[in-house]
């Protein structure tokens, strides 16, 4: 009998051990659980915050972005009697197009949407063109004067059009070289000297010669592209037998897809939207953006009063007016973004 109470003691100690142990563990795994809980719980509280910042700022800066465009749009296609109406905030209860085709006529679209792909378009593309050319030369070839043509470079983007248009205007109404065509005209007794005034070369010479509106900072993004690439692209074609022309159209400008497409975005937006150099060099045929600044003697013209004496109607007018002119812009620019994001993922893979 004693041994059988001493065994049933030992086996109902190991018993009470066992369930102390499996206690213990109990406890512990419910401690991790929940440590692993509240740590799951931070992590998920702080990405909620983290993602609803993030889209509140998104929200409200793209507001702030669009709300000017958003407004033009809206009110181009109001009515005289929707602006006097109290409940029309936003959405117009009479959506009318007259504001649209007095703009149209004003602006006289149709010539000055001609002239502007002449004088500003075909600009923009000789400039994505030369100025690729000049870059490469500047970050690529070691030469005398190199520090000389960079530090003109910058030069020209710090000095402001407005200080040259003088002498600039005197060079184009009378083109020369050295004198030379001066020289003769005064032996012939008559001017011989050519004029660029109320021509598009005054802004095809300038892009082909690397010095046209923003060239010098078109330079310079191609230049310091041209830098980061590397030089055994250019070796490997060396040692195949390629040039240096052959080199840059074969490798070096397909590779140049993004720093290509922002040159030809800023390009484009800034000739399209520049009407001084336009408005001093010609005098007639201008440009939607001379038209757009000199929009209220158009619409004096066929509504019979000027913006300072103008009502409502003229406002709508004016928008109306803003919206024609952004909305080439804005079609380029969604077409070329496509093909700008496609550049990053491709730059080095092509050629």
């Amino acid at each position: 009998d004693t041994d059988r109470s001493r065994g049933l003691g030992d086996v109902y100690k190991r018993q009470t051990y066992i369930c102390t142990f499996m206690m213990k563990l109990n406890k512990i795994g419910v401690a991790a659980f929940v440590n692993v809980s509240v740590e799951k719980l931070r992590n998920q509280t702080v990405t909620i915050l983290t993602r609803g910042f993030r889209y509140i700022f998104l929200i409200t800066f793209g507001y702030l972005l669009l709300y000017p465009f958003i407004y033009i749009l809206i009110n181009s296609f109001k009515s005289a009697s929707d602006y006097y109406d109290p409940t029309v905030v936003w959405v117009p209860k009479h959506i009318v197009t007259d504001n649209l085709k007095a703009a149209w006529q004003a602006l006289e679209f149709p010539t000055a949407f001609r002239s502007t792909v002449i004088n500003g378009v075909i600009p923009s593309i000789l400039q994505f063109c030369t100025c690729a050319v000049y870059g490469y030369g500047l970050a690529r070839f070691k030469f005398r004067g190199r520090s000389i043509l960079f530090a003109a470079m910058f030069l020209n983007i710090l000095v402001p059009v407005t200080i040259l248009i003088v002498p600039t205007y005197v060079n184009f109404q009378y083109v020369d070289f050295l004198g030379a065509l001066k020289l003769i005209s005064g032996l012939a007794g008559k001017e011989l000297r050519p004029s660029f005034i109320d021509t598009p070369l005054v802004f095809y010479v300038p892009a082909l010669l690397g010095v046209g509106l923003k060239s010098a900072l078109y330079i310079c993004i191609y230049s310091q592209f041209f830098k980061t690439l590397p030089r055994e692209l250019e070796e490997a074609a060396w040692i195949d037998g390629a040039g240096p022309y052959k080199t840059f159209i074969k490798i070096i400008a397909p590779s140049s897809g993004s720093a290509g497409i922002t040159v030809l975005i800023f390009s484009v937006i800034w000739n399209w939207s520049d009407y001084y150099l336009p408005q001093i060099y010609f005098s007639e045929n201008y440009p939607l953006s001379v038209m757009l600044n000199r929009f209220r003697y158009s619409l004096g013209s066929i509504m019979g009063y000027y913006i300072e004496e103008a009502n409502v109607a003229s406002t709508y007018v004016i928008l109306a007016a803003c919206l024609i002119f952004l909305l080439p812009l804005l079609i380029f620019y969604l077409i070329v973004q496509r093909k700008f994001i496609a550049s990053i993922s491709t730059t080095g893979l092509v050629g």
